[in-house]
């Protein structure tokens, strides 16, 4: 249930947090725990993306997939196969049907005032909500805003106005195209591909660089192709579109094959034609509504953190991290900061972490070994193979996979890894820790790990430090 009440007293708050994502749920949650009064206004799904259309909709997808790609990597096992009724449903479940309900009557057994409706600034610590019924609602922060608003997605001007599939689309999928275009080579794209050919689209992704997964090291993208390649997705490399039709689009809803065909004429002169074409072009804030030129500021302005001590920003909404968790991280560090509890790190403190649910996994935190050196570090590395550790190979036949860490000669501390093989979502932790902890790599060969497991890969990766 959601709060209707309209008169003044009850639309006093000591904090307004405008997006009821997993970072504004668990601002909200730590500080209503310490007595305060919170209203959360949200527009869309109370829980956020993250639950319904993004990280967990799309892990519960890749995981099936991986278990059985496994068993027909692995001798002693029948291969399993993917069934995508199943498959989907098994999905649905995850994200509890996209109802929202639960998720509302947690928030509110806590204490805080869920509010429905789009929200916009109107003045100093005020907040107004445009409610799904015409109506406004004045809400008033005594303490501060919070915005953590989340992200929409950036269009190509070639696509605009033509009805293409994004992200949500694509983890919410319930007509499974014949054809699907993917334009994009990034962490959704990627993903994307993995799970909707294992549903039984051909796929072909269209990337304007040389790379998948720019950013990361060159090799992920290379054993990434390869791998992509040989469960039959087409890939072409520094492929823009430059024209785009389909005359009889028309938006069937989300997860719907949107209309008829949609052909793309690319900058290398080819023609490609699908059922549907998913746009992974990434995403940037969702700030432009909420009307910051009320106190005179630009989206600019909140980007780059000149905002009055009464509006605070977090997660995707800050513009520094994409990751749920890297946000709820900053959550934290507010509610601290706020509640004066105890000294705060800055927000960059924390090595950013990430992981792409491909197969194999990419798992990553802090620096590669070029935005390590970009950064006036001085530097080593070591690589290692995967299909060199026993335990790695005991998880399949065939491992595929590689690691890289990058140390700096002057602490002799880990600044960053970059693990990419079988299970490494689960072990990037360790690494994770030797960065925030600065533990020097001498500390780091005391850390024995278990004969025979993957993580075996640290033996590698640490010997080769010294050759």
């Amino acid at each position: 249930m959601t709060s209707t009440a309209s008169h003044h007293e009850q639309d006093q708050f000591d904090f307004v947090v405008i997006g009821a994502g997993p970072v504004g749920e668990l601002f909200g949650h730590a500080v209503a725990a310490e007595g305060h009064s919170i209203a959360i206004v949200e527009h869309r799904l109370v829980g956020g993306d993250c639950a319904y259309y993004a990280c967990k909709p799309s892990k519960a997808l890749l995981r099936p997939i991986e278990v059985a790609n496994n068993t027909q990597h692995l001798s002693g096992v029948a291969d399993t196969t993917i069934v995508a009724d199943d498959l989907l449903a098994h999905r649905d479940a995850k994200v509890k049907h996209y109802d929202d309900n639960p998720q509302i009557e947690t928030l509110e057994q806590a204490g805080l005032t869920v509010v429905r409706g789009h929200a916009r600034l109107a003045g100093e610590c005020a907040v107004e909500v445009h409610g799904p019924d015409a109506s406004i609602r004045h809400l008033r922060a005594t303490h501060g805003v919070v915005v953590t608003s989340g992200t929409t997605p950036n269009i190509p001007p070639v696509f605009e106005g033509v009805p293409v599939w994004d992200s949500k689309d694509a983890t919410a999928v319930k007509d499974v195209p014949t054809r699907l275009l993917i334009v994009g080579g990034g962490p959704v794209a990627c993903e994307a591909a993995t799970w909707m050919t294992a549903l039984g689209s051909k796929v072909t992704m269209l990337i304007r660089n040389g790379e998948l997964l720019a950013g990361f090291e060159p090799f992920v993208s290379d054993l990434l192709a390869e791998q992509l390649t040989q469960a039959g997705v087409d890939i072409h490399f520094f492929t823009e579109a430059t024209q785009v039709r389909r005359p009889d689009g028309m938006d069937m809803g989300l997860g719907e094959v949107k209309g008829g065909p949609i052909t793309v004429r690319t900058n290398t002169a080819e023609t490609f034609e699908a059922e549907e074409l998913l746009l992974a072009t990434g995403r940037r804030p969702d700030l432009e509504s909420l009307n910051f030129e009320s106190i005179g500021l630009t989206v600019d302005d909140v980007l780059e953190d000149r905002t009055p001590d009464w509006l605070h920003t977090l997660g995707d909404a800050s513009g520094k991290y994409r990751l749920t968790h890297m946000g709820k991280f900053q959550a934290r560090q507010l509610v601290q900061r706020l509640l004066d509890k105890g000294p705060t790190s800055p927000d960059d403190a924390a090595p950013t972490t990430q992981v792409v649910f491909t197969d194999p996994q990419v798992a990553f935190v802090g620096h590669t070994e070029e935005s390590a050196r970009e950064a006036g570090y001085n530097v080593k590395t070591a690589e290692a193979d995967f299909e060199k550790v026993t335990g790695a190979t005991l998880l399949r036949d065939d491992v595929v996979g590689k690691a890289k860490i990058v140390v700096d000669q002057a602490t002799n501390c880990l600044l960053g890894a970059t693990l990419m093989g079988p299970e490494t979502g689960e072990m990037l932790h360790a690494a994770t820790i030797a960065i925030a902890g600065q533990v020097p790599v001498d500390t780091l060969k005391l850390a024995v790990p278990v004969f025979p497991t993957a993580s075996e890969i640290w033996l590698g990766l640490l010997s080769k430090l010294e050759d």
